[in-house]
């Protein structure tokens, strides 16, 4: 695994973070977010689906209650909440392993998957002064993000 931790003073920050992230993406990428209630988990989202070519990222929100979103992009994305799901069979039940290879598939709460699957994992830390410790690790061979980012 290749690792890179970022630091992002604003929502803005995050979201250009993830955009640029999405940008070296094949369009095949699995991605587990990770982190506390209110960390920024969906506005990565947002930045990901931004920079796969989402015209409208307000569409992007946290898929608690309906489990899945699905939006149209150069590429499917698949977003995923686990936050309600307690076990492994409520979490294969939802089928999104069909859409592996097909589609990007950004997972919040994906620390709750306790099967095999490889993928991009993004820790996103709550710092004391509110900003945001973002780390990334990616399978040697993705990719690294160029610039990282301050502000």
């Amino acid at each position: 695994m290749r690792e890179d931790v970022f630091l992002s003073r604003s929502e803005r920050t995050t979201r250009l973070l993830a955009k640029r992230l999405a940008s070296t993406f094949k369009g095949d990428e699995v991605v587990f977010l990770i982190g506390e209630l209110g960390a920024g988990k969906t506005v990565f989202a947002k930045g990901i689906a931004a920079g796969l070519g989402l015209k409208n990222t307000r569409r992007v929100c946290s898929p608690t209650f309906t489990l899945i979103n699905v939006y149209q992009a150069r590429v499917p994305i698949w977003h995923l909440d686990l936050y309600r799901l307690g076990n492994r069979a409520e979490i294969r039940d939802l089928g999104f392993e069909d859409a592996i290879g097909e589609a990007v598939i950004l997972i919040e709460w994906g620390e709750r998957i306790d099967f095999p699957l490889d993928g991009i994992r993004i820790y996103i830390d709550v710092q004391s002064d509110e900003s945001r410790k973002i780390r990334i690790e990616r399978p040697v061979g993705r990719k690294k993000i160029t610039r990282r980012t301050k502000s």
